[in-house]
C-alpha cells in the first residue's frame, strides 16, 4: 500500500528504486536489480540483454564493486529525486514481466508468478507517479498478459498467434489496458512503452490475424523504431511488414539484420525468416532457418514448436 504522501511502501519497489541509482551505468542497474532484486538467473539477465552468460556477469560484479567503492548509499531516494529514476526502473519491470511471459529457457513457456509480479509494481508505480510511461507500461503488460489463456495447449506447448482462440482472451484486461493506452496517449508525445502498448492493443482489439490493421501497428512501429532504433524493434516492424506486404516484402526488411551483432544469436530472427520463406515455399532456405533457430533456442516449448515446423517441412520435401 502507498501512503499519501507517496512514499514507496512497498519493499521490493523500494530496493529496486535503490539499485537504479544515476551514478550506475544503465546496464548495469537493469542487470543488477534483475540478479539480486528480482531473483532472475544470471543465464535469464544475459538472455533478456542478448548477451554471453560471463559478460553479464561479469557486468554485475562491476557495478557491485562500484556501489562498495564510491559508498553508494542503499536508500530510498526523496521524491523529487524518483522521476529521474523512472528511466531505470521502469525497463526493470518490463524485463520481470517479459522472462514471466516469455522465458528465455526452462520447460515452459511462461512464469505466471514473475509477470504477476511486474504487473502489481507497474500498479504501484502508477499509483505513485503516474506519468504518461508508466501508464504505458502498465498497459503494455496488461495487454500482453491478457492473451495468456490462448498461447499454450493443455500440455504446454506453444501456439502461435494465428492460432490462438480469442475467446481465451482476457476481455476485462484487454479492456483496462485499451483504456490506459489512451490516458497514456493524451498524457503527452509517447515514449517506447505507450508505443508497445498501443501495438498490442491494435491486436488485442481484431478478431484475428487476417482482420488485424498490420498498416497501423507497421506505422506505430515506424514511430518507435525512430525513437528506438533498436535491432528487435526492426524484427518486429519486419514481421509486421509481412502481414501487411507479404513474405517477400518482409524477408526484405529482415536482410540486414543479421549485421546487428545481437540478433546473430537470437533465435527468433531465424524462426521469423524460416516462417516467410516456409510461406514462400523456399523449403530448403527455410530448413536452414529452423536450424539455425533450433541451435540456439533455450527453451523447450519454442524447441518443440520449431522442431514440429522442421519436421512437416523436411517430410514434405
Amino acid at each position: 500500500t502507498l501512503v499519501e504522501d507517496k512514499t514507496i511502501e512497498d519493499d521490493r519497489l523500494r530496493l529496486i528504486f535503490t539499485c537504479c541509482h544515476p551514478s550506475l551505468s544503465m546496464e548495469g542497474r537493469v542487470a543488477l536489480t534483475l540478479r539480486e532484486v528480482c531473483g532472475l538467473t544470471t543465464e535469464a539477465v544475459a538472455a533478456a540483454f542478448l548477451l554471453p552468460v560471463p559478460t553479464l556477469a561479469q557486468r554485475i560484479v562491476r557495478t557491485k564493486s562500484k556501489i562498495r567503492d564510491a559508498g553508494i548509499p542503499y536508500e530510498v531516494p526523496s521524491p523529487e529525486l524518483m522521476p529521474e529514476r523512472l528511466e531505470a526502473v521502469l525497463p526493470v519491470i518490463y524485463l520481470v514481466f517479459n522472462e514471466g511471459y516469455s522465458a528465455s529457457s526452462g520447460a515452459q513457456l511462461t512464469q505466471r508468478d514473475l509477470s504477476a509480479e511486474a504487473i502489481r509494481l507497474g500498479r504501484l508505480l502508477q499509483a505513485l507517479l503516474p506519468n504518461g510511461e508508466v501508464t504505458g507500461l502498465l498497459a503494455l503488460m496488461l495487454l500482453h498478459d491478457a492473451r495468456r489463456g490462448g498461447r499454450t495447449t493443455a500440455s504446454g506447448d506453444l501456439i502461435p498467434l494465428e492460432e490462438q482462440d480469442r475467446t481465451l482472451w482476457n476481455r476485462a484486461q484487454i479492456r483496462e489496458g485499451c483504456d490506459l493506452v489512451i490516458q497514456a496517449l493524451r498524457a503527452g508525445p509517447p515514449g517506447v512503452y505507450t508505443l508497445q502498448a498501443a501495438i498490442a492493443a491494435v491486436h488485442a482489439e481484431a478478431s484475428s490475424t487476417e482482420e488485424t490493421d498490420w498498416a497501423e501497428i507497421t506505422g506505430l512501429y515506424d514511430v518507435l523504431l525512430r525513437i528506438n532504433p533498436s535491432p528487435i524493434v526492426a524484427l518486429n516492424r519486419a514481421a509486421a511488414i509481412a502481414m501487411r506486404d507479404g513474405p517477400e516484402a518482409g524477408l526484405q526488411a529482415m536482410d540486414n539484420l543479421t549485421e546487428h551483432k545481437e540478433l546473430r544469436r537470437y533465435h527468433l530472427l531465424y524462426a521469423a525468416r524460416a516462417d516467410l520463406l516456409r510461406r514462400l515455399d523456399q523449403t530448403q532456405e527455410a530448413i536452414q532457418c529452423y536450424q539455425q533457430a533450433l541451435e540456439l533456442v533455450q527453451q523447450e516449448p519454442e524447441r518443440r514448436f520449431l522442431q514440429q515446423r522442421l519436421n512437416t517441412l523436411q517430410k514434405n520435401s
